[in-house]
């Protein structure tokens, strides 16, 4: 594109062939390439027709346009502008990854979440995805589950409906790995209908997601650690979790057997905590706050056959409950409380009472991957067939990993960076080509402020071979 601009006007003409919008793609499908995600799709998938021909090159086509910015079946059209044909061999039109969608059923949808589980392995061999454990650190591995709902509108969309937000829209169930020092990324996700309860195929997720972390890493010698909220307190979800060897943390409904044990604490087994408001006593390392945590031995689904049952720790955090009616929070006449509890199975001298209640309330950082996601490939589902969005949800994933990856090898700042924010500095930025001794060389923007961090990711994608 040039533009001139004069004194009386300014002119625009779209007649520059050689410019490419988004040359950050480049090291990033390169990255895909190294990893696995054309070869895998190619074989996994079995779509029919001619709709599904091709199925590596059209799978990354859609991951790549995700990873550019594109939120619906038609901004697939970024791939096609400009000199962007001159660097991938296969950029589709919309219309035709419309219709490879399509074409997907449940099977082909698993086939694709196959290929998501193995494609988020090839990445963590090219990526420390979840980095090293620090020296004083019990070294676990946490692992999220929620689920959240993504709007839709129109009455066209299979299987929306009103869930527990009372929004219309289609139920996305997520599960995703972390660690103390490194940001989430996405080991399994489903959609589900919109009308559908939270714990709806949740122990299948679990189980099948704690099998990817443990593909990512045959040999984990570090703890994993399972973190959900109450609509997950179930022993299928727990079960699930256990069986491989994992600890839960699990928020539990305020049931009568659950108020009972809470009945049963000692007044002087409370312990300030750091919370909101708290004040450190540096004479005696202590809190003064007006939150507590105490715990007890605490034995999980009772009802169920004696085999069945989960023997763990209740830890309890209780806050003053305030008077509704005046809104400076004046306390009530009689000490009263509100009560937050979780289950856990975890080894108290691993993590005691204070870390066990500060390591579960992190299980918010899921949140950040749902507005992430939402922010990005899922801030619409544009198909009207349920099949076709789930396909898009596994490709979301995939372009949220493989973009999380690329921060990573860009390293500074961009290690735990939102997804957008690596999108808006490092992917999306322009170029020129220019051909030198039929080599293809792309030349970007003088000064441009994340050029260290771009030349790290290219490097890292370039290096020499090692001698033996």
């Amino acid at each position: 594109m040039q533009v001139s601009h004069t004194r009386s006007a300014l002119s625009v003409s779209f007649d520059e062939p050689n410019l490419v919008g988004s040359a950050g793609l480049v090291p990033l499908m390169e990255l895909a390439a190294e990893s696995g995600l054309h070869s895998l799709a190619g074989r996994q998938l079995t779509v029919p027709t001619d709709k599904g021909a091709n199925a590596g090159a059209k799978v990354a086509a859609l991951v790549a346009g995700m990873c550019a910015g594109a939120d619906s079946i038609e901004d697939m059209a970024i791939l096609r502008h400009g000199a962007m044909k001159r660097l991938f061999n296969a950029c589709y039109a919309p219309s035709t990854l419309g219709s490879f969608l399509r074409s997907f059923t449940f099977g082909h949808v698993r086939q694709l979440d196959s290929v998501a589980s193995r494609f988020l392995a090839g990445l963590a061999d090219r990526a420390p995805l979840l980095g090293a454990p620090t020296d004083g650190d019990p070294g676990f591995v946490f692992v999220d589950v929620d689920d959240t709902i993504i709007e839709v509108h129109g009455y066209q969309k299979q299987g929306s409906g009103y869930g527990y937000s009372g929004v219309r829209g289609l139920n996305a169930l997520l599960a995703t790995a972390s660690t103390s020092d490194t940001a989430p990324v996405i080991l399994g996700q489903r959609l589900r209908k919109g009308s559908v309860g939270s714990p709806r195929g949740a122990a299948r997720l679990i189980g099948d997601s704690l099998a990817t972390l443990r593909r990512i890493k045959p040999a984990l010698s570090t703890r994993v650690l399972m973190r959900a909220d109450s609509a997950f307190y179930s022993h299928a979800a727990v079960a699930a979790a256990l069986k491989t060897g994992a600890d839960v943390s699990v928020t539990v409904r305020m049931d009568k057997a659950v108020k009972k044990a809470i009945a049963t604490i000692d007044t002087k087994a409370w312990t300030p905590i750091k919370y909101p408001q708290a004040v450190f006593d540096e004479a005696t390392g202590t809190w003064t706050s007006k939150a507590e945590v105490a715990e007890i031995p605490y034995t999980a689904f009772t009802s169920r056959k004696k085999a069945e049952r989960i023997p763990g720790r209740l830890v309890v955090r209780r806050i003053p409950e305030l008077n509704p009616e005046h809104g400076d929070g004046q306390p009530t006449l009689f000490d009263t409380h509100r009560f937050h509890a979780f289950f856990t199975t975890t080894d108290p001298e691993v993590l005691d009472i204070v870390a066990a209640d500060a390591t579960h309330r992190q299980h918010a950082i899921i949140e950040q991957v749902n507005a992430d996601l939402k922010d990005s490939a899922l801030a619409h589902l544009p198909s009207g067939h349920f099949w076709a969005n789930s396909a898009w949800l596994a490709c979301a994933v995939m372009a949220y990993n493989l973009t999380r990856a690329g921060g990573i090898l860009a390293a500074g700042a961009f290690t735990r960076a939102r997804t957008g924010t690596i999108r808006a500095k490092l992917v999306n930025l322009p170029a020129r080509i220019v051909s030198s001794a039929r080599r293809i060389r792309l030349r970007l923007p003088e000064s441009w402020p994340w050029h260290q961090a771009f030349k790290r990711l290219f490097t890292a994608l370039h290096r020499p071979p090692q001698l033996a």
